[in-house]
């Protein structure tokens, strides 16, 4: 245990190696933070000169501040080094699949793998979540489609009434930006509970590791295609 404790950098560290990756290609990042930290620490003394109060206003307002200062950079700091890293894999085969895998909510369950993939390393992959199943594609339209409307046959045997969504994300027009993704699946109107999602991705997972396997508890094909609000 004590060894792990020392392997792993703390948090400070983890920050700081962020920080350092993140100006190496985002030039904007230190004036950024500075004006960020220094902004609500200037107000918060202002408004301490302006408005009536004791010592305890002086002391109070400034430490409000820096905190707030320290709040709003650490903010400004993970926002540019997401769109950083988006920058650095988006075009290149398996984007999608490092979204899957970090980067989506916990109401989403998929794998970095893909379910199906061309010679040209086009990939289809699969998502579960309040929205139901979504197949996303990576790479050429044209060499996608085909292979997502196979998987989607496929799923329509397995889970008959859950909804199946497409997503695209590559160079051709209509395509979904890849920092924009999450909160195109995020768009999808709510057809299926936690427990749901649970039991299409068990189901989903088994069939694929072993077609004649059937997970016990919740049957996918019974779950609700829609929920009145």
């Amino acid at each position: 245990m004590a060894e792990a404790k020392q392997k792993s950098p703390g948090r400070i560290k983890q920050m700081v190696q962020v920080y350092k990756n993140t100006r190496t290609q985002d030039k904007l990042l230190t004036p950024l933070m500075l004006l960020s930290f220094v902004g609500p620490i200037v107000v918060a003394v202002l408004l301490a000169w302006l408005l009536p109060g004791n010592w305890f206003s002086w002391i109070l307002w400034p430490l409000t501040g820096i905190l707030a200062g320290l709040l709003i950079a650490m903010i400004v700091l993970g926002r540019r080094a997401e769109a950083v890293a988006y920058a650095q894999i988006e075009g290149r085969p398996g984007a999608v699949g490092a979204i899957v895998q970090s980067a989506l909510r916990r109401s989403w369950r998929g794998s970095e793998v893909p379910v199906a993939m061309t010679r040209q390393q086009d990939a289809v992959y699969r998502v579960i979540g309040r929205g139901g199943v979504v197949l996303i594609s990576e790479g050429s339209r044209q060499r996608t489609q085909r292979i997502a409307q196979d998987e989607e046959r496929k799923l329509k045997r397995a889970i008959s009434n859950v909804p199946i969504s497409h997503l695209y994300v590559g160079p051709d027009e209509g395509a979904v930006a890849l920092p924009k993704l999450s909160k195109e699946l995020q768009k999808l109107k709510r057809v299926l509970n936690r427990n749901e999602i649970a039991a299409v991705y068990n189901r989903l997972s088994s069939l694929q590791a072993s077609p004649v396997g059937i997970p016990k508890g919740i049957d996918p094909n019974r779950v609700r295609a829609q929920r009145p609000r």
